[in-house]
């Protein structure tokens, strides 16, 4: 019986590995499948932060991904997966295609994503996908906070400030670093803390000077 799951975890936590894992296996067996992502990294690709990356189909909000399954369903036999990395961007709508796709087409859907924005909030698609899915699985890779517990949540920096608002959909520039994301914990992401105190030689010392106490 096909079914609907959703695993879940911060950034870093290693959702697109293996969601990248996944559909090689399932590819690898023979079984014919999609490959879908949303404002990831690498435009028209499925990439992890460890260097791996595959080709993927771009989910933007006009994609009806019902009829993108059954045109793949036309074209190749049949469809047998989708595996839909940051789901957490899709629209509740998207979502709903995901859950006919396993229902009507019969075909495994793995979607990957966030919990909650840098603002703390449930993702519109998270939320759809927590009340749709068969199966919901806390990816167990844990990462961490600067202060060594578990992170929970993701920060939004700005020039290297943590910021509560703006637009919801901003990537991190690899160019030039004024967007950035990093993990807290609870605590230190209410709080804003960094854990990185700055020294007195930033002013006038490079970079490589400069100490950073963690506390």
């Amino acid at each position: 019986m096909a079914t609907l799951r959703f695993s879940f975890g911060t950034m870093g936590s290693g959702k697109s590995t293996l969601a990248l894992q996944i559909h090689h296996n399932l590819h690898q067996r023979g079984l014919q499948g999609v490959l879908c992502s949303q404002l990831d990294r690498s435009d028209g690709r499925v990439s992890s932060a460890l260097g791996v990356s595959a080709d993927a189909i771009e989910v933007g909000p006009r994609l009806d991904l019902f009829e993108m399954a059954l045109a793949v369903a036309s074209r190749r036999g049949r469809i047998d997966y989708l595996v839909c990395d940051e789901a957490q961007f899709y629209l509740p709508s998207q979502i709903d295609q995901l859950a006919r796709i396993v229902d009507d087409l019969g075909a495994d859907v793995f979607a990957f994503g966030l919990l909650t924005s840098f603002q703390g909030e449930l993702f519109d698609g998270t939320r759809r996908l927590l009340e749709l899915a068969d199966e919901r699985v806390e990816v167990q890779v844990e990462a961490r906070c600067w202060c060594g517990e578990r992170a929970t949540h993701n920060a939004r920096l700005v020039d290297g400030v943590q910021v509560y608002d703006g637009e919801l959909f901003v990537v991190d520039d690899p160019e030039d670093y004024v967007v950035t994301y990093e993990l807290r914990c609870r605590r230190h992401w209410i709080s804003g803390d960094s854990g990185v105190q700055w020294s007195p030689e930033l002013v006038t010392g490079s970079v490589a000077e400069v100490t950073q106490d963690v506390v």
